[in-house]
């Protein structure tokens, strides 16, 4: 009796109905919507999608599930070259979940949960060589707390700790780029206790290389969807290189990043990143020329 009550229950639901559920979940079900206009089921967003961009008109730039005209679950962005970019998981409309995001070599830049407009639990941020530039771990609020680490992009310890609500606490051991012992600081609340302070020299040699923190910072690309304000603009003869104060926009005229710069490269501030609705999903902050964590971004 039960395939012909299941039967029966199918010749009663209303034809629309039928119509739209076949439309979703039939043989084709790619960038469909739904009779009220809403983008349901997997959805591939082409070139043509993303005006104005260095993608091709049939190239793949976007891939992932729509539920009610919101992304949800996973979706993965492609870099113009075709190399992966994002992997995030959506729900709601809204990153929710596990994310890796990838150099435009194809190695992997960072990657860990985010949750409620922030980062939460272990998370992993790496050079464009492949290897760990940091490994953090952030509580609920989005703060460090626990075991942190900072490597050298040999692979080797730079810098290790603990952090309490998002501040140094405790014993923070400081190493040179051959492993040897370099500082060790007491921290409470953030601040450093400056008895504590022991430094040492290296013990063994230290191949030469650049100090200048700034060389680890992540370089800005001028593109059309990232320019600094119209008075910059004007005053540039040729190509800009961005030195000093600045503060760039996307072409929504939102703000990007607000910091300083030295050729190009983004050294201390704000960086804002937005999705495709404009909605901002995230600030993080940089100092050094270090990437050191996120910001909480107001709702």
């Amino acid at each position: 009796m039960r395939p012909l009550l299941i039967f029966i229950i199918v010749l009663c639901l209303p034809r629309h109905y039928l119509a739209q559920t076949w439309e979703l979940y039939g043989k084709d079900t790619i960038n469909k919507i739904d009779p009220e206009g809403k983008k349901q089921a997997k959805w591939i967003l082409l070139g043509k999608h993303k005006p104005g961009t260095c993608y091709q008109v049939d190239q793949k730039a976007e891939e992932g599930l729509y539920r009610d005209n919101k992304k949800t679950d996973k979706w993965l962005e492609y870099y113009c070259n075709g190399k992966m970019k994002n992997k995030i998981t959506f729900a709601n409309g809204r990153p929710d979940g596990y994310a890796q995001m990838y150099h435009e070599n194809g190695k992997i830049s960072e990657e860990g949960i985010w949750k409620n407009n922030r980062w939460v639990g272990s998370y992993k941020l790496y050079y464009d060589n492949g290897q760990v530039q940091h490994e953090f771990v952030f509580n609920e609020m989005g703060k460090r707390q626990g075991p942190q680490k900072y490597y050298f992009d040999n692979g080797q310890l730079a810098i290790e700790g603990n952090f309490q609500n998002g501040k140094e606490s405790g014993l923070i051991k400081e190493y040179y780029e051959n492993g040897d012992p370099k500082a060790e600081k007491n921290f409470a609340d953030g601040n450093v206790d400056v008895t504590s302070i022991k430094e040492f020299q290296p013990l063994k040699p230290i191949a030469k290389r650049s100090e200048i923190p700034e060389e680890n910072a992540p370089v800005i690309k001028a593109s059309a969807d990232e320019r600094p304000n119209e008075a910059v603009k004007k005053a540039a003869k040729g190509p800009m290189v961005l030195n000093g104060q600045y503060t760039l926009y996307n072409k929504n005229k939102q703000i990007t990043k607000d910091g300083v710069f030295k050729d190009n490269r983004f050294i201390e501030g704000k960086a804002y990143m937005y999705n495709e609705n404009g909605i901002l999903t995230r600030v993080a902050i940089y100092k050094n020329g270090m990437y050191i964590g996120d910001t909480q971004v107001e709702n």
